[in-house]
């Protein structure tokens, strides 16, 4: 090769490579959204597991340990110890808060318990109980969360089963409505082990179950009214309401698939989202939908589930097809201190994150943590959205891609499995296949590409590697995996 030749070689590798950013210079989660650490009250161990902003602007903590903190300006840079007050202390495991009409609620493990602070001294002192329509045993795992206050004043709690695996005191298994008037109505039948709960902005309400028995994985339920969420354990109760919820479902078949079983029996509502054990996470806990209209960066009214084991939290895209939800999880934010359990989104675009390793242990090394998520203004090159179409998948970026390398079919490789609906504890990937993604398009903005794929699977997780593609400024993706649960076709 002469000296021209090597020229014309080196300017074109020059070319070809320009807009790709070198390893070194890769952005990182940190640079898109800000964890500050709340520094807490060093003789109190606040294992937060639920908040709820104030109307006087201070945000009420319940940590696990029986205690509610309201801490003063929560969006501080820096929050130290003396923003924390004592609000209220003595209670049965609360894990989740809601406030309705000057009342701060908190859901423990025997009732729903409503509390006021008359006197003005910034700590309650009128406790009321609201609801108490289940049973409690001596069992540990017997944990309750709440949802918010509906439109109409009403509150759904989720009961996890006594032991994590039967239901020896009434309701455990069960999600429970609770109405305006404080009465306890039966909602749903088969939760297993609930981790948080939360509503989208059309209000429907979800929550994230635990792997174990008849739960493969873990995932995202949505609470259906009447709807039977997968585990029988607690089925022992529709004696106490066949009015309100008629006789059992058909029982499932064990070692059977959620996709087949669904189809038999009308109750069983599919996870929305199924979690790929420990790829996503262990122990799926509180769920924020962003409402802040795009305070929070570019995923208005998307899901951000939290991770207790991982101390993560994910962020879940969701579509209704044909009536059941369904759609993609991607990894999100990484780093927290502790084990993620509560969230929750403020008006102003932050997300307050509380944690606990409770012994059980988790990435996160501190026994506790409260924590606040913030956008800092940057917008990442992300997977905005994953939508199912009739040959494939709509994907829309944050960014505007490059487009050789998003047309590129070869900068895209996708993987598809299930778990077993069987009562054995948890299951691994079963039915793996391996869809072909025929052809890659990029529309005339550059923000989305149409991916055909021959193979889709009902039931299944699609999970979709995007290492090839780049956006217009060079950058890959800040994370390049996707996991779509395809519970319906189009």
């Amino acid at each position: 090769m002469n000296q021209f030749q090597r020229l014309a070689a080196s300017s074109l590798f020059l070319l070809c490579v320009a807009p790709f950013v070198a390893a070194e210079d890769l952005p990182k989660e940190s640079d898109y959204y800000a964890i500050t650490t709340f520094d807490a009250p060093l003789d109190e161990t606040i294992e937060a597991c639920g908040f709820q902003l104030l109307e006087d602007g201070r945000l009420a903590v319940c940590s696990r340990r029986g205690d509610i903190f309201a801490i003063s300006d929560p969006f501080a840079k820096e929050v130290s110890a003396s923003q924390f007050k004592l609000y209220a202390r003595g209670l049965h495991e609360p894990l989740s808060l809601a406030s309705r009409d000057g009342w701060l609620y908190a859901v423990q493990r025997p009732e729903v318990t409503r509390m006021k602070d008359t006197d003005g001294d910034g700590a309650a002192d009128v406790f009321e109980t609201y609801a108490d329509g289940w049973g409690i045993s001596s069992d540990y795992h017997e944990y309750a969360f709440g949802s918010k206050f509906d439109q109409e004043g009403n509150l759904i709690v989720t009961l996890c089963l006594t032991g994590s695996f039967s239901s020896k005191v009434p309701y455990r298994g069960w999600a429970m409505k609770i109405t305006p008037e404080g009465e306890t109505i039966p909602f749903c039948s088969g939760v297993r082990s609930p981790g948080g709960m939360g509503a989208n902005l059309e209000g429907d309400i979800f929550y994230t179950d635990n792997q174990g028995p008849w739960n493969g994985t873990c995932g995202l339920k949505w609470l259906r009214p009447g709807g039977f969420m997968g585990h029988p354990g607690g089925w022992a109760w529709f004696e106490l309401c066949e009015d309100v919820m008629g006789k059992p479902p058909t029982m499932p078949e064990d070692g059977s698939r959620l996709h087949v079983e669904s189809k038999k029996i009308p109750e069983l509502v599919p996870p929305a989202i199924l979690f790929p054990y420990d790829k996503m996470g262990k122990s799926a806990s509180g769920i924020a939908c962003d409402t802040s209209d795009g305070k929070f960066g570019p995923f208005a009214g998307q899901l951000f589930v939290a991770d207790q084991s991982h101390s993560t939290l994910m962020r879940v895209d969701l579509e209704k097809v044909d009536g059941l939800y369904q759609g993609a999880a991607f990894p999100f934010r990484r780093g927290f201190a502790s084990g993620n359990v509560g969230v929750e989104m403020s008006p102003r675009g932050s997300i307050f994150v509380g944690g606990t390793n409770r012994g059980w242990g988790s990435v996160g090394r501190r026994p506790f943590a409260v924590e606040r998520l913030d956008w800092t203004g940057k917008t990442p090159f992300e997977i905005q959205h994953m939508r199912l179409t009739d040959d494939g998948f709509e994907l829309t970026f944050t960014e505007p891609v490059d487009a050789d390398s998003a047309s590129n079919s070869d900068s895209y490789k996708m993987t598809t499995y299930t778990y077993e609906y069987r009562e054995q504890y948890g299951s691994p990937e079963v039915d793996h296949t391996t869809p072909v993604i025929q052809s890659a398009s990029v529309s005339d903005d550059g923000k989305t590409v149409r991916i055909v794929v021959d193979g889709l699977q009902l039931g299944h997780v699609h999970e979709l590697h995007a290492d090839g593609v780049r956006s217009k400024s060079g950058l890959p993706l800040l994370h390049k995996e996707a996991y779509y649960t395809l519970n319906r076709f189009k």
